[in-house]
């Protein structure tokens, strides 16, 4: 409103201010209150309010900025062809008003306006533009950023409880099927053969022991996430350890090695450690074999993993598809691996896995 009393003290040839005037003036901030909601419906009206004001014949000045706040909200809520659309509708009205219908309109003696304020109209108008759209390219670009960032953090968060669930399914797992065979051989022997069922049963406490430690390592990484674990994530230097488990549920373990031992990298030891644990607890739990075959093969860029066993199985599916198999693959995948799992021809079960290992 002030801003307009000084511009039609500068253009005493248009229509003085009167209620009219400053109804439409009033008009247009009022409607930007819906620009939000409703930013099409706003920005044509104000297109109108904005015609009706000029072809009143009132003065020029502040009632364009109404109008250009208008657009920007249209444009950075993106939408951009209603923002044209409105720009063109009144750019159109004015050309009308100005140039051809000034003689049929107020105030009665107006001459046709000069065509070089058209083009400082334009200038603004363009001006307008490019700043909506700078705007509107700017808050979707951070739109994106910050959903690609929720689906990062959300992707890592899925892999570290996969590979929490991975592991306190391989700990658990293993050291529990020892636990459940040795039981069987303690109370199948407690009458008759004291000795060979505190044997079972002190199996069982060392067993449980392990079980409960790396279990506990595990969820100390749960409440203190990017703490340093308190202790080494297990590798084939605890292999030995396995077999003994293994031998006291009352399976033959026989290691091999082929090529020269070599040191792995953290995730690849971890990684065949488990896949080496879990084959032999699946023999344990799904196989009458009473011996069985694992040969660690290191060659040049990468580490072999077969474990083999005579079979036969004693029940359950052997397809590939139970949960232990299935980490089995997802941890050889992880580190860009392969393994293969079935049947052998001649009977039994074999577990394959290649393992690539980054020296870098």
């Amino acid at each position: 409103m002030v801003g307009t009393g000084f511009a039609a003290e500068n253009q005493p040839d248009r229509e003085p201010l009167d209620a009219l005037a400053r109804t439409l003036l009033l008009a247009g901030p009022a409607i930007l209150l819906m620009r939000r909601r409703h930013p099409v419906a706003v920005v044509y009206a104000l297109a109108v309010v904005t015609l009706v004001y000029i072809g009143a014949g009132y003065p020029y000045g502040p009632v364009f900025v109404t109008f250009a706040v208008g657009v920007f909200a249209a444009l950075v809520a993106g939408h951009r062809y209603a923002a044209w659309g409105a720009v063109g509708l009144l750019w159109v009205g004015h050309l009308l008003i100005a140039h051809w219908l000034y003689a049929y309109l107020p105030p009665g003696d107006d001459r046709a306006a000069p065509w070089g304020g058209e083009l400082v109209g334009a200038a603004w108008v363009a001006a307008i533009v490019a700043a909506a759209e700078l705007t509107r390219v700017r808050r979707e670009q951070w739109a994106r950023e910050r959903a690609e960032r929720a689906a990062a953090e959300k992707r890592r968060t899925d892999e570290e409880r996969l590979r929490i669930a991975r592991e306190l399914h391989d700990v658990l797992a293993h050291s529990i099927s020892v636990i459940n065979v040795q039981a069987g051989v303690g109370l199948a022997l407690l009458d008759s053969d004291p000795e060979q069922a505190r044997t079972a049963l002190t199996t069982i406490k060392t067993a449980s022991k392990e079980a409960l430690g790396e279990v506990r390592q595990v969820l100390d990484t749960l409440r203190t996430p990017g703490d340093a674990p308190r202790a080494p994530a297990p590798g084939l230097d605890r292999l030995p350890e396995l077999v003994e488990q293994a031998a006291g549920a009352g399976l033959t373990v026989e290691v091999g090695t082929e090529g020269t031992r070599t040191a792995l990298p953290p995730g690849v030891d971890l990684a065949a450690f488990r896949i080496i644990q879990e084959a032999l607890t699946n023999v344990v739990r799904h196989s009458g074999a009473r011996t069985a075959r694992v040969r660690i093969g290191y060659a040049s860029g990468r580490v072999d993993l077969r474990i083999d066993d005579d079979g036969p199985a004693t029940g359950g599916h052997q397809g590939g598809s139970g949960r232990g198999l299935v980490g089995m693959r997802e941890r050889a995948a992880a580190l860009g691996g392969t393994i293969e799992a079935g049947p052998r021809p001649d009977g039994g079960f074999q577990v394959h896995a290649g393992l690539p290992v980054d020296r870098s």
